[in-house]
Order: structure tokens, then sequence, then C-alpha cells
């Protein structure tokens, strides 16, 4: 059991630290490069919208139906993932925005304005961050748990969520880099938010474990897609268009829909 327990943390360490990966990739780029920027944040947008609705969703579905029975189960879901949208914007609410000093006209803002950008990028990557964190908590657990059942299982899961992770660490790297030019900084958080992965894991299998049912589990997936959503849509896509040709967001996101749809497929359990 010792091995067997050693083995699944293995696989959500392994899994988690892929943001990194994620990271290294995103920071090869030069700061300047506003194309680049663009079509990351759309890419990572792409991956986390798809795999928010595609898997997520359904999965969360399936286990709250089967607990709960058909009807209750969706709407159970349904309320959960538009529940984690809300608590995502409420959050976002109650963190104080960047604001200007002053109302000035002159041409010397265009200084302030390009720092007020910088903020509000540097804010979104943290944002970002948060969310991925958010999203590997529960996902650590359910890795550890499947591979505690069936270590073939587990390894399939692990290796998908990895894939997943990837591109994550790119979508938390690339804004706090292009906000602060350290890269340190960046890869730190993207470091961050893919640990919150095996931390997931060890406090479900020795807190949550006891208390964990399909319901609980089913609900927090839910609202954890649907902060995935909110963060996308909200600060993800609008900002990549803001930095970058329209269309090159939006082939972006695509690119990363396909991606993460490819990596289901060939890695489905």
């Amino acid at each position: 059991m010792g091995e067997g327990l050693f083995f699944a943390f293995s696989l959500t360490l392994f899994a988690g630290l892929a943001t990194g990966i994620g990271s290294i990739i995103a920071l090869f780029t030069k700061k300047t490069n506003k194309r680049f920027l663009s079509a990351a944040l759309g890419f990572s947008a792409g991956v986390m919208i798809y795999v928010s609705m595609i898997e997520i969703f359904v999965k969360a579905q399936d286990k709250l139906v089967a607990d709960l029975g058909f009807p209750l189960g969706l709407w159970v879901n349904m309320i959960a993932f538009f529940g984690g949208m809300f608590l995502i914007a409420l959050i976002d609410k109650l963190i104080p925005s960047f604001e200007e000093a002053h109302n000035s006209t002159n041409e010397g803002d265009e200084e302030l304005n390009e720092n007020k950008d910088l903020k509000k990028l540097l804010r979104m990557g943290m944002f970002t961050a948060l969310a991925v964190a958010i999203h590997n908590f529960p996902e650590g657990f359910a890795t550890l748990i499947s591979a505690l059942e069936d270590p073939a299982l587990g390894l399939s899961i692990a290796v998908a969520i990895a894939i997943h992770n990837i591109p994550e660490g790119i979508a938390v790297s690339v804004p706090i880099f292009f906000a602060t030019g350290n890269k340190w900084k960046a890869f730190k958080y993207s470091f961050y938010s893919g640990i919150a992965e095996p931390i997931g894991a060890l406090v479900g299998y020795l807190i949550l474990a006891p208390f964990m049912t399909d319901t609980i589990f089913g609900i927090v997936f839910s609202a954890v897609g649907g902060i995935m959503v909110f963060i996308s849509l909200d600060q993800l896509l609008p900002t990549a268009r803001e930095y970058g040709d329209h269309h090159l967001s939006i082939y972006g996101m695509i690119l990363g829909m396909i991606v993460m749809g490819i990596s289901l497929i060939l890695f489905a359990a």
C-alpha cells in the first residue's frame, strides 16, 4: 500500500509540475513579441474553455446524476457551474483594480496608460494562477484516488492532465512576464499554481477522503469549470485581442481547443 501511495502521489507531482514546462516554453519568447502574447493567451483560453465544457462539466454531471438522480443531478451541476463563475466574479470585485491617479488629458499620460496596462496584465496573470491552482487542487485528489484504485488508469489521467497543464503554465507565466519583465517571477507563480496538484492530492487523501462523496466531488469539479470559463472570457481573450490582431487571438483559441481535444482522445481511459 505504501508503494502504491508513493506511485500515485508521484503521478500527481508529475502532472502538477507540467505547468513549469509551459512556463519555460513561454519564457523563451522576447518581451516585445506582442503577437506571441496574443496567440498564447488565445491558445490558453481555448484550452481552458474546451477542457471545462467538454471534460470537467461532463464528468461532474455524470457524478451528480449517478448520485442524485436524473433531473436533480442536472440542476445541481448547472448551479455549481455558474456558481463558480459568480464566485470568481465576486473575488474580482473584492480585489481593488488599478486606478489612474488623476484624469489629466496631457500627452504625458501615455506612460501612465502603459503602466495601467501592465498592472491589468499582471492582475490577469495572478487571477489565472488562482484559477489554475483551484482547478489543480481537486484534480490532484482525483488523480491520486484513481491511481490507488487502478495504476494504469491513474497513469493515463496523469499524462492527460500534464498535457493540460503545459498551456495552463503558459497562461500564468506569459502575462506576468510581460507585465514585470521578470522571468523568475513568472516561472515562480506558474510553479506555485502547479504545485497545488500534489497538495490537493495530500489534503484529499489525509482529510477529505473519508467525507468525499460523488455529490461533493461533482459540485467542486463543476464549479472549477465555471471559474476557468469565466477567467477565459473575462480576462484571457479580451487581453489577447488588445495585444495583437484580433484574428490571431481567435486562431490561437481554436488551436488550443484542437490540441486539447486531441489530447483527450489520445489519453482517454
